[in-house]
């Protein structure tokens, strides 16, 4: 009955041993704790100051990223701005060339001058695309430098047309004598490899220019060659240039010209552009005109019925002179048709075919 009381004081004093126990190792911790405090809270704030430091390095580098692509962006804002500005000139010295391509193509059209190219019959008809600030710079320009090639390709097309419609008119005229001294200027100097995708549109344009002036000086000589048929309508020659037999002393004699049949009062045309010199009555020519061409060239008009020129009359070719007849040495309404050169009779045989060949020049 004595042996537990003795037990449980052993319990007690054990449970009062470990409290006592717990209570130092409680101690012994928040003394290391109060006197490593600083160190620990050291370390805290050192941890985050390199967290800190790390994202304000990054936000300094995203800063720095959005301010260059800024810049970018503004650059290239002034870039297409630079562009779009190129692009409007070059639409306006566009526009300038091809007023001038524009005035080339009607001046051909007036002188009779065609190519047979779709390239140079729409040359009048091209317009330069209108710029929008809005528009893709890289199409415009592509649609400007389409503009420019097709323009050159007129400008190229009407410079071959007009050359050689110059060089068929003066071989035309070189069976009948007339010689052009179109006055070619004297060129020379050491050859030097153009820069053809610097040249000018401009320059070209001027070289058609002195091309269509050139046709033109060639067109001016043929329209005083006495080439033109001289009487309207059908025609049939009934006695030509040369010996035959004199209709009325029915002998060998000299022809000076071509007859023509023609009914009386059918119009007779000058063969020519020029001056009448003679309008009357001239032995046996009868009623008769003559006209100056120039160059020593004349022709005469004869056996008319009625005479409708005055002399110092200036007249172009395929103009009425007259009405043919039957008046002065002849044998029935005929018109006889003489070319002179240099006061002597030539074969008009000659110049009515040069004007067959040339007939689409007149």
């Amino acid at each position: 009955m004595t042996a537990k009381p003795r037990s449980s004081g052993r319990a007690g004093i054990s449970v009062l041993f470990g409290a006592v126990g717990l209570l130092l190792a409680s101690n012994v911790v928040t003394g290391l704790a109060l006197f490593y405090a600083p160190e620990i809270n050291a370390l805290l704030r050192d941890d985050n100051s390199v967290i800190l430091t790390a994202y304000e390095q990054r936000i300094t580098q995203l800063r720095l990223e959005v301010d260059r692509l800024h810049s970018r962006q503004y650059a290239q804002m002034g870039d297409m701005n630079l562009q779009m500005h190129d692009l409007v000139q070059q639409q306006e010295v566009l526009f300038e060339q091809h007023e001038y391509v524009r005035a080339l193509t009607e001046m051909a059209r007036e002188l009779g001058i065609s190519s047979g190219s779709a390239v140079s019959d729409t040359a009048a008809t091209i317009s330069p695309p209108a710029i929008a600030p809005t528009d893709d710079t890289a199409a415009l320009a592509q649609s400007l430098v389409a503009m420019q090639e097709e323009t050159r390709q007129a400008l190229v097309s009407l410079s071959d047309a007009a050359h050689l419609s110059t060089n068929e008119i003066l071989t035309g005229l070189q069976p009948i004598g007339i010689e052009t001294d179109m006055g070619s200027p004297a060129v020379g100097g050491p050859f030097i490899p153009a820069d053809i995708g610097g040249s000018s549109i401009i320059d070209e344009a001027n070289a058609v220019a002195a091309a269509l002036a050139r046709y033109q000086t060639a067109r001016q000589v043929l329209l005083t060659a006495p080439i033109q048929t001289p009487i309207a309508g059908a025609h049939t020659v009934t006695s030509n240039f040369g010996n035959r037999t004199d209709p009325f002393l029915k002998r060998a004699a000299f022809h000076a010209g071509m007859d023509f049949r023609a009914v009386t009062g059918t119009p007779v045309r000058a063969a020519a552009n020029g001056i009448v010199t003679v309008a009357g009555t001239n032995g046996g020519y009868g009623k008769m005109v003559e006209i100056d061409h120039g160059n020593g060239l004349a022709t005469r008009y004869a056996h008319l019925n009625q005479i409708l020129v005055a002399t110092g009359q200036t007249i172009e070719g395929g103009a009425s002179v007259g009405l043919s007849g039957s008046t002065g040495r002849s044998t029935g309404p005929h018109l006889h048709f003489e070319v002179r050169r240099g006061g002597s009779a030539v074969d008009p045989a000659h110049f009515m075919a040069a004007g067959r060949n040339l007939a689409r020049y007149l």
